[in-house]
């Protein structure tokens, strides 16, 4: 059993503090959040306790999952690493790139285990064609979704776009080697609400990538395009498609035969996925599915295109 807790009880956090509590190997100690109303209310709910500092969690577990607001992700990382707690943070990992690497050297220096919370990663659509994804030459995803104020304290990139850059820097594996990128500010001050950005890797693969959270739907799908074949994959819908050029037959019109297979998956669980992960990781002493590394290097990519991109302010 791995005494576990989780800090913030927002959306997400009340969503940790439930899969902590019904997976067999773990056993959850204490919701941590500076609001006691909040916190207690979660706690009550999942039959844990409740502190309002997370520093009151060091000794009494050891492993952790950091749901609270985007920038305090660092100081409350920083204090559980150095403390020997192993931790899952959510995305994006850190606000800034130097605090992501401090973040992977303490837990080097500590010897525990640092999952970022890259959620779609464990999507099952995704996992169930990943292994038909192989050398990529063109990639479009779109993520766009209402206005919300949780996450409104980063720019889309680090709110929305950065799932899709993980995606991808995951897939084509390769350097980034040059990028286009605009951005637009609707309702939030200071950050950007919609972006586009293109991005062009060592190998060749194109990507072009939207995000926005100014629409009036929901939308979460990318399309990876190779050398005969194609596949697509709808992460808010939990299904996919591949499709691939059949060699062995011929239209009648002498046209390629395109063969074309969907997956769907009804009732996946990507949250359980990923702390079960992040557990398994703890106990068999194996990397997570999202390293520090895959972390820093999602925020390094949104910080270039954070710091080249061409700010436009709707009037």
């Amino acid at each position: 059993m791995l005494r576990t807790a989780v800090v913030g009880t927002g959306y997400l956090g009340r969503f940790h503090a439930q899969k902590y509590r019904d997976l067999n190997n773990s056993e959850l100690i204490a919701i941590a959040d500076p609001n006691p109303e909040r916190g207690l209310e979660v706690a009550e709910e999942v039959g844990a306790y409740a502190v309002t500092d997370h520093r009151e969690l060091i000794g009494k577990v050891d492993a952790v999952s950091v749901a609270s607001p985007t920038l305090t992700h660092y100081a409350v990382a920083k204090d559980l690493l150095e403390a020997g707690i192993h931790v899952l943070v959510e995305k994006p990992m850190t606000s800034t790139v130097e605090q992501a690497q401090t973040l992977i050297d303490l837990a080097n220096a500590s010897n525990v285990l640092l999952q970022v919370g890259h959620l779609e990663r464990f999507n099952p659509a995704l996992l169930a064609v990943e292994k038909e994804i192989n050398a990529p030459l063109f990639i479009e995803s779109t993520r766009i979704a209402p206005y919300n104020k949780r996450g409104s304290d980063v720019n889309v990139v680090l709110d929305l776009m950065i799932h899709d850059i993980d995606i991808i820097s995951h897939l084509v594996k390769s350097e980034v080697k040059d990028f286009r990128a605009s951005a637009i500010k609707v309702i939030s001050s200071d950050g950007a609400d919609i972006a586009n950005v293109r991005l062009e890797f060592e190998n060749g693969c194109v990507a072009t990538l939207i995000a926005s959270r100014v629409s009036n739907k929901a939308e979460r799908q990318m399309r990876i395009f190779q050398h005969e074949s194609y596949v697509s994959v709808d992460f808010q819908a939990n299904s996919a498609r591949v499709c691939r050029v059949d060699k062995t037959q011929q239209s009648d019109d002498g046209m390629p035969v395109i063969d074309c297979n969907d997956f769907t998956h009804d009732g996946g669980d990507a949250i359980k996925a990923e702390i079960a992960a992040f557990l398994h990781s703890i106990e068999t002493q194996t990397p997570p599915l999202v390293t520090g590394e895959d972390g820093l290097n999602a925020i390094r990519t949104a910080a270039q295109i954070e710091a080249e991109w061409q700010l436009v302010t709707a009037k």
